[in-house]
C-alpha cells in the first residue's frame, strides 16, 4: 500500500473536508459571477437579449442532461478523479469566458461550465457519504452553506472590482478557486486508487471477485417510491427558486405597487432565506429526524406566502416574500437526504443523479411556462395558483421521504437482493 494510502484518517478526512468546501463554493461562484457584469461587458460587445436568456435558463437545462450522464462517468472514473475533472473543465470554462472577444465564446464557455457543475452538483452527496458517513448531516450543513455563501459573494465583488480593472480580470478570478479545488481531490484520488490498487491484490490472492459498481443502480431509482419522492421535493424547491429568480421582482411591481429597486431588495430578501435554511435544516435532519415537520413548514410558509401574494399583496410584501423564501428550505433537506435515504456507494451516486437530473428538468419547464401563462391570461393570478400547486406537490413527497428506510432496502423488500 502506497503512503498515501495509508494516511491517518483523521488527515484524509481534513483533506475531504477542504476539498468539498472549495468544490462546492466553486460549484456556486462560477454560475453566479456573470450576470452583474454585462453592462460592463457591452462597452466592448453587444450581448442580445437572446444570449442572456440562453443564459439565463442553460443551467437546469445542463444540470438535468449532465446529471443523467455522471453515474456512468463515475463508473469509469471514480468519484476523486472525475470531481478533479469538474473542476479544471469549471476552471478552463472560466478562463475562456474571461477572454471572450464576442457573445458567442461567452455563451460556449458559460455552457461548458454548467456542464462541469451539473456533474459536480450530482457528486457532492456521494463525496459527503464517502469520506464523512457518520457526520452526513453536519457536512451537508457545511457544503449547503458554502454554496449559499457562494451565491452571493460573487455579485458582491463582480463589479467593484471591473471597475478596478477590467470585467476580463473579474470574471476569470474565480478560475483560480477551481484550480485550488483540484489540489485536495488530486490527493485523494491517487488515495483512493492506492485502496483500490490493495483491495485487487487481496481479492486476487484470496480468489474473490471484486464487487463493481453496476450500471443498473440507476435504473432501479425508477421503480423506486422513495426515489421518486426525492425527486419530487427537489423539483418543487428548485422550480420555486428558477421562478422567483425570473419573475418575482416583476411579479412584485405589477402586484405589490414597489418600485423596481425595492422588488430587487425583496428578490435578495427571497434569496436570502436559504441561508438560514442550510444551516438548520441538515442537522434538524439528522439529529432531531425533523423530516416529516420540514416538509410541512416548507408547504406551509410557501403556500402561506403564495396566498399573501395572491390576495393582499400591497400589505407587508417583505413578509409574502420572506414566507415564499423558506419553501425553498427543500433543497438542503434533500440533499442530506440523499446521504441518509442510501447504504452503498453505487446507491449514493444513483439516487443524486436520479433526483437533480430529474428535479433540474422539470424545474427547466416552469419559468418559461409562467411567462407564457401570464402572457395568455394578462395576470399573475393563474401563474400564482400554478406555483401554489407546485408546493403542495411536496406534500405526499414528504410522506413516503420521511419513511426511514433505504433505496436499497426498498429494492429488497420489493424486487430481491441489491
Amino acid at each position: 500500500m502506497s503512503s498515501s494510502s495509508s494516511r491517518p484518517l483523521w488527515q484524509v478526512r481534513a483533506l475531504a473536508l477542504v476539498g468539498i468546501v472549495l468544490f462546492a463554493f466553486s460549484l456556486r461562484s462560477a454560475v453566479a459571477s456573470l450576470s452583474p457584469l454585462y453592462d460592463h461587458i457591452a462597452v466592448d460587445f453587444d450581448v442580445p437579449a437572446a444570449v442572456i436568456g440562453l443564459i439565463g435558463t442553460a443551467p437546469p437545462v445542463c444540470y438535468a442532461v449532465f446529471g443523467l450522464l455522471t453515474p456512468a462517468l463515475e463508473r469509469r472514473f471514480g468519484l476523486e478523479r472525475l470531481a478533479v475533472v469538474a473542476m479544471v473543465i469549471v476552471a478552463i470554462g472560466l478562463i475562456v469566458r474571461s477572454l471572450a472577444p464576442g457573445d458567442g465564446v461567452l455563451l460556449a464557455g458559460t455552457a461548458l461550465i454548467f456542464a462541469a457543475v451539473g456533474v459536480g452538483n450530482i457528486l457532492l452527496p456521494p463525496l459527503v457519504k464517502r469520506y464523512f458517513p457518520d457526520r452526513v448531516g453536519l457536512m451537508t450543513t457545511v457544503f449547503s452553506t458554502t454554496m449559499a455563501l457562494a451565491t452571493f459573494l460573487p455579485p458582491l465583488v463582480a463589479v467593484p472590482v471591473a471597475d478596478a480593472s477590467d470585467w476580463h480580470v473579474s470574471l476569470g478570478l474565480w478560475a483560480v478557486f477551481a484550480l485550488v479545488a483540484t489540489v485536495p481531490w488530486i490527493g485523494l484520488a491517487v488515495r483512493q486508487a492506492g485502496v483500490e490498487k490493495s483491495r485487487a491484490a487481496a481479492a486476487a490472492a484470496s480468489d474473490d471477485d471484486i464487487e463493481q459498481p453496476s450500471p443498473r443502480a440507476f435504473g432501479r431509482m425508477w421503480r423506486l417510491p422513495i426515489a421518486w419522492a426525492l425527486l419530487v421535493g427537489f423539483a418543487v424547491s428548485s422550480t420555486l427558486a428558477y421562478t422567483a429568480f425570473a419573475w418575482l421582482p416583476t411579479i412584485l411591481v405589477d402586484i405589490a405597487g414597489v418600485t423596481p429597486a425595492v422588488a430587487g431588495v425583496l428578490l435578495a430578501l427571497f434569496g436570502f432565506m436559504g441561508l438560514p435554511a442550510s444551516l438548520a435544516v441538515p442537522l434538524l435532519v439528522t439529529r432531531a429526524n425533523a423530516t416529516r415537520v420540514l416538509f410541512g413548514v416548507a408547504v406551509g410558509t410557501g403556500l402561506a406566502g403564495i396566498a399573501g401574494l395572491l390576495f393582499v399583496p400591497t400589505i407587508a410584501p417583505w413578509l409574502w416574500v420572506a414566507l415564499f423564501g423558506l419553501a425553498p428550505l427543500l433543497f438542503p433537506m434533500i440533499l442530506v437526504l440523499l446521504g441518509l435515504r442510501t447504504r452503498t456507494h453505487e446507491g449514493a451516486v444513483a439516487l443524486s443523479g436520479f433526483v437533480q437530473s430529474g428535479g433540474y428538468a422539470i424545474a427547466a419547464l416552469f419559468p418559461v411556462g409562467i411567462g407564457l401563462l401570464h402572457d395568455a391570461t394578462d395576470s399573475w393570478t393563474a401563474p400564482l395558483i400554478v406555483l401554489a400547486a407546485v408546493v403542495a406537490a411536496a406534500i405526499p413527497a414528504g410522506v413516503v421521504a420521511a419513511q426511514p428506510h433505504t433505496v436499497e432496502d426498498d429494492w429488497e423488500r420489493r424486487h430481491g437482493a441489491w
